[in-house]
């Protein structure tokens, strides 16, 4: 079980808005020295409902092979068309990713049993670890919690990416699994960084988190320290981040962190359509919360 921050890592971008590998490299490098503890590539922050089929699967290849072995690669291979999620997952396994997150099906609004058929499909379809991932303020449908649990007997789904940030609900969950899945191994994580020290509290396992795009360390320390019960030191590291927890989504992800990188002079400024560089306004506003968090800039 990958348990700790989980980075949700954006996709670099050259002026023409062709993927930026060489830089994506560097990124995950920094990474690795940071201590985060996997690599989640081709999620939401990494403008995954941009790039098309070939880019997609060349940058999971690319965070696998740079990453080596050294820390685990999540490839986010989900979509709304069930046999093009199936294809993203099978080519993510083919490469060496480590596990897989599958995301609701957007816009079509699929029942609670057509969520369980398709989380299931894929399942059957590929031999890789699945971590769901429910994030019902963009897909609109909602996995809930009996259906989840369903899942969990499973044999492939081995965790929940919970973007909800109903921490009663996460409780729920947590509260009933034992008693439907016995003995098996299944992780909760928090989509949410602003509620993620208190999800780690009660149970879950850790964060895909968008504030460990700028500070890696102290994001997986804040992590370590709530999984091992450390309340006082996750307590005052979470206080610090804080502020980019709240403000990196002054606009839509990945806007505020492509920009926050770049101003850090890690990346370029580049972001694709439909998607705009964060205004001057509120580059403002993430950069005061990059200096409250203790950045030097």
């Amino acid at each position: 079980m990958i348990r700790g921050s989980l980075v949700a890592i954006v996709t670099p971008m050259h002026d023409d808005g062709s993927v930026d590998f060489d830089t994506y490299r560097k990124l995950i490098e920094w990474h690795i020295s940071q201590g985060t503890d996997a690599i989640v590539s081709m999620g939401t922050t990494g403008e995954s409902p941009t790039l098309d089929f070939d880019e997609h699967n060349e940058v999971v290849e690319c965070a696998v092979k740079t990453a080596a072995g050294r820390i685990p690669v999540v490839a986010g291979t989900g979509a709304n068309s069930t046999a093009e999620a199936i294809r993203l997952t099978k080519f993510a396994k083919e490469v060496g990713a480590d596990a897989s997150l599958q995301v609701v099906p957007y816009y079509n609004k699929p029942t609670q049993e057509g969520l369980y058929q398709h989380f299931k499909a894929v399942s059957d379809a590929v031999d890789i670890p699945i971590i769901l991932y429910n994030v019902p303020g963009r897909t609109v449908a909602d996995l809930k919690n009996d259906t989840v649990l369903r899942l969990a007997k499973l044999p492939g789904i081995v965790g929940l990416k919970d973007a909800t940030g109903d921490l009663a609900r996460a409780i729920d969950l947590l509260r009933r699994l034992p008693s439907e899945i016995g003995a098996k191994e299944f992780a909760l994580y928090s989509g949410n960084d602003d509620s993620a020290l208190a999800l780690m509290l009660v149970g879950g396992s850790g964060v895909i988190s968008v504030t460990a795009n700028l500070l890696p360390a102290q994001m997986h320390e804040m992590a370590q320290a709530a999984l091992n019960g450390d309340i006082g030191k996750a307590r005052r590291l979470n206080d610090l981040l804080m502020p980019l927890h709240q403000k990196l989504f002054v606009e839509p992800n990945p806007v505020a962190p492509k920009w926050a990188l770049y101003r850090m002079g890690l990346i370029g400024k580049a972001i694709r359509l439909p998607l705009t560089m964060l205004s001057a306004p509120n580059q403002k506003v993430v950069e005061d919360a990059m200096i409250e968090a203790g950045m030097s800039i």
